[in-house]
């Protein structure tokens, strides 16, 4: 399954954001259902999923690859 976001940060980058590192990790491993992985939003600058999962932008940001377009 694919675990990935598509992302555009406020500096205007996009870039993508590959979570399969954090399926074997709680609170994340519910994640790897695929109908709560397509629930995630944006809130508080961040991206969060039900339950109270979220993951802080800075690893968003660092763990991420650019996308070209």
């Amino acid at each position: 399954m694919d675990h990935t976001l598509l992302l555009e940060f406020e500096n205007g980058e996009w870039l993508r954001f590959d979570a399969k590192f954090l399926m074997d990790k709680r609170p994340f491993d519910r994640l790897r259902n695929a109908g709560l992985f397509a629930l995630a939003r944006v809130d508080y600058g961040t991206v969060v999923w039900p339950g109270n999962i979220d993951i802080a932008p800075e690893t968003l940001y660092d763990r991420s690859t650019p996308i070209t377009r």
